[in-house]
């Protein structure tokens, strides 16, 4: 019973949104307590349900997660996610303002996962990992060989300037720099 006091509790403190949320997707930890709680209170687990055999409800649904798109069972379409990415994110982040994202049902935008795939993954920025380039522009993917070609030009420029005062200004001369 205390820990449905203290579930009140932390009730009132979360946000109108989080609530609505949570109202309508309870966490699986608190519906698998609920559920063991009503087949606990007596010694035999289909007692309530001989009592109330014309009310056959299923106590356990199976549970969906809001977060995932699902197949459904007899077309086999599958349906989107109740909450989009980016409202998934958005709860996630004032989950985690108020302590409660281990409730959350399981999602990518979830911190830990985050740094699970960033861990998994690394950047997966190309031209990062080892022997990989980026593209570039075309002037960005030549100016390693131009400014190698201007670098060698430079230190030949002693021997073409002797050649051009041996063959006489011009006369004859036929490596004219580009």
């Amino acid at each position: 019973m205390s820990i449905h006091i203290k579930h009140a509790e932390l009730a009132k403190t979360l946000p109108p949104r989080l609530l609505r949320f949570f109202a309508r997707f309870p966490p699986q930890s608190l519906s698998s307590s609920i559920s063991s709680t009503i087949n606990t209170s007596s010694s035999d687990p289909n007692a309530d349900l001989r009592e109330n055999s014309d009310q056959a409800v299923d106590l356990s649904p199976a549970y969906e997660n809001p977060f995932r798109n699902t197949k459904h069972p007899i077309t086999g379409k599958w349906h989107d996610p109740v909450y989009s990415l980016r409202r998934q994110a958005d709860l996630v982040k004032l989950a985690e303002a108020h302590g409660v994202q281990d409730l959350l049902p399981f999602t990518t935008k979830a911190p830990e996962e985050r740094t699970r795939k960033r861990e998994e993954f690394g950047l997966r920025v190309k031209g990062t990992g080892v022997g990989q380039k980026v593209k570039g522009k075309w002037w960005e993917r030549h100016i390693r060989g131009r400014l190698e070609k201007r670098r060698q030009a430079m230190l030949d420029m002693p021997k073409m300037i002797q050649t051009w005062k041996q063959l006489g200004h011009g006369r004859g001369w036929k490596k004219f720099p580009k």
